[in-house]
């Protein structure tokens, strides 16, 4: 292997506690030119199991950290579709709520970039109903890590609780957070407003170049984010910039990582893979399960660099179908 590349981390130790994922499962509708019936106007749509945390849920078990996904299944087709490729990536579903509400639906129109637009249908859905009870039943036990966000952490009735988890999850483990900015479903001043209680409450805050957008407007960098961030108290911060790399800063000192080329199909559940990826990496370095105190910036580097790769594998194919370790 040529020495500029990143060495591939050998699969998490046997033994290890958990990666726990929290939040949604979203079956996502891809609309395709019908084939039709003469007269007869039609959609097509291919519809793929999906949600930022259920796709970053499959891509770290596939790569082989042992990972809990804490998400509340509906017993529908798509509940049962979303169960089904969890446990068939290798993730634990023991913790998951069987819910008796409809699963959330979004239909991604996708443009000749690949870049998704999407609509949702996610009124009283299975994923934002969660209770404490349920929340208290589903974190207990040793993890290494709490990762969460996306809009089970924003959407009501649920969004307050899943915050208040985070707390009592962060004297056992490390916690990430992943706002995944979703404006179609919530207004992004309902994020901003959030933020500063996020950082407070989180070790490793990811956001992509769109979510930046978002929360603070006006063309701000990623390091005067960063800045902001590190000031409300996230201590690692990771903005993935699409085809110009990712960014990170560990109490301040930045980093770099490019982003491996690649011919892309399309871009669904990249930045959900990327931080896969890097918590993959975290964890089969042991960095993962406390405040960071130990992590040092050549790591964070190594973390990037193959979450970038695990992100290129997913753009090279269509929707979220993250790689297995053995295809890296």
């Amino acid at each position: 292997m040529p020495e500029s590349e990143p060495s591939v981390p050998s699969p998490s130790a046997a033994g290890a506690a958990p990666v726990a994922v929290l939040g949604e499962c979203v079956a996502d509708a891809f609309v395709r030119a019908p084939a039709g019936h003469a007269g007869t106007p039609a959609i097509g749509l291919d519809v793929l199991p999906g949600g930022g945390p259920a796709n970053t849920a499959v891509a770290l078990a596939r790569l082989g950290t042992p990972t809990r996904f804490l998400g509340r299944l509906s017993s529908d087709v798509f509940g049962r579709l979303f169960r089904d490729h969890l446990a068939g990536s290798g993730v634990d579903l023991s913790r998951a709520v069987a819910a008796s509400e409809p699963s959330t639906l979004a239909v991604a129109d996708l443009d000749e970039d690949g870049r998704a637009d999407y609509s949702f249908h996610a009124e009283n859905t299975a994923d934002w109903q969660w209770t404490p009870q349920e929340l208290a039943a589903a974190a207990r036990g040793p993890v290494s890590c709490l990762h969460t966000g996306s809009l089970a952490l924003v959407r009501p009735p649920g969004g307050r609780a899943v915050e208040e988890l985070l707390a009592d999850v962060a004297a056992r483990a490390t916690v990430s957070i992943d706002p995944n900015v979703r404006p179609l479903l919530v207004e992004p001043a309902a994020y901003r407003a959030a933020l500063p209680r996020w950082c407070a409450a989180t070790d490793i805050l990811r956001l992509s170049d769109d979510d930046l957008a978002h929360l603070l407007p006006g063309g701000t960098s990623p390091e005067e984010a960063a800045d902001t961030f590190h000031g409300d108290g996230a201590r690692l911060v990771v903005v993935t910039l699409g085809a110009d790399g990712v960014f990170a800063s560990l109490d301040g000192e930045r980093m770099r990582a490019p982003a491996p080329h690649v011919e892309v199909v399309d871009s669904v559940g990249a930045g959900d893979s990327f931080m896969a990826g890097f918590l993959h990496s975290l964890h089969t370095a042991g960095a993962l399960g406390g405040r960071l105190d130990a992590l040092r910036p050549g790591r964070v580097r190594e973390a990037l660099a193959f979450g970038a790769r695990v992100a290129a594998a997913v753009c090279a194919v269509r929707g979220a179908n993250p790689p297995w370790a053995g295809d890296l």
